[in-house]
């Protein structure tokens, strides 16, 4: 199959998907486009919005849609690492024998929901972190693989945050996208009504797997990005930067630390994505711009002038594509 044929069934297989998922989930089309970008790069997800908006019922139809494992991990100050990793039992053998034998957590699942995730103390959150980044867990020593896909859709609560743990900065930038849930419009909600409240629910079918899934990434890393769009990508994370001479007058008056290079990475992968999205063969401006907001957002670190005058980091992530120019004859659309 050439690179044509697979990118068509690439789009394809993105639309079953997602047309699937929107059995279930009401709206938030650009949410599901994001959950699923983010599956396919190999990111994780910070999901914030307030109680009752879906993001549960959002992870589950996912993974029964491709028919992967599903977890689901309440954080609460209470819970130890070894209560998301597994741990170490003594177990009675068939030969009568006694011996230590491995008990594997949550974390050993496909798709992971830690439900706030800021009430887990940092104990525990650095036993997530390696996960995240590693793909793995230590145990007593031992590293135990976890299964391929692995993808952790992390909650947070924005209104409740009395008792939490706030997310150290090295935690926060392993999270590929942060993606606010906004709460549904009069339409929206009059849908989630009637699907919610019906005696039959809508049967999900399983259109896609782990190995799908694993394709499709494998693809998108073969997607081209011309030397302007990484040029505009690397341009654009400098200019978060407030000593550096790219940086805009709001991020100088407003930030204390800029995006990280991981941010150029994500920016860069969900601009090929994105272009597999809509079936194109190479990155495009556009593609970047579209990115910019979930994969930026959570990797400004604002000043106390910023603090106080109530800035939000997507205010200065779309000045930021105000501001910084690129050429505009590259990387056509197609």
């Amino acid at each position: 199959m050439n690179i044509e044929e697979r990118v068509r069934e690439f789009g394809k297989k993105f639309s079953v998907i997602r047309e699937e998922i929107q059995k279930t989930i009401v709206g938030n089309t650009e949410v599901i486009d994001h959950v699923l970008l983010s599956l396919i790069a190999d990111g994780h997800v910070l999901l914030e919005g307030v109680p009752g908006l879906g993001k549960t019922l959002l992870v589950k139809t996912i993974g029964q849609v491709l028919n992967l494992s599903f977890s689901r991990v309440q954080f609460t100050p209470d819970l130890m690492p070894a209560d998301i990793t597994g741990t170490y039992l003594v177990m009675e053998k068939p030969d009568g024998k006694k011996g230590f034998e491995f008990q594997r957590g949550p974390l050993f699942a496909n798709l992971v929901l830690a439900d706030e995730i800021n009430r887990a103390t940092p104990k525990t959150q650095s036993a997530l972190l390696e996960a995240m980044q590693e793909h793995n867990v230590t145990v007593s020593g031992t590293l135990h693989p976890l299964p391929s896909p692995f993808f952790v859709l992390a909650t947070q609560n924005p209104i409740e945050m009395e008792g939490t743990y706030p997310l150290p900065e090295a935690q926060v930038d392993r999270f590929f996208f942060k993606i606010v849930v906004q709460f549904p419009d009069h339409a929206e909600l009059v849908s989630i009504i009637d699907r919610t409240t019906a005696e039959v629910r809508p049967a999900l079918s399983k259109v896609a797997d782990g190995e799908s899934i694993l394709e499709m990434r494998t693809l998108s890393r073969e997607i081209l990005i011309a030397t302007p769009v990484k040029n505009y990508v690397a341009t654009l994370i400098l200019a978060t930067h407030p000593e550096r001479e790219q940086a805009i007058s709001m991020v100088k008056r407003f930030l204390r630390y800029g995006v990280s290079p991981r941010g150029a990475q994500t920016l860069t992968l969900a601009g090929k994505v994105r272009a597999l999205m809509h079936g194109r063969f190479n990155v495009s401006f556009e593609d970047i711009q579209a990115c910019a907001v979930p994969a930026l957002r959570h990797r400004l670190i604002l000043n106390f002038e910023g603090e106080a005058e109530g800035i939000s980091s997507d205010t200065i992530v779309q000045q930021l594509l105000k501001e910084v120019a690129y050429e505009q004859e590259a990387a056509p659309l197609r």
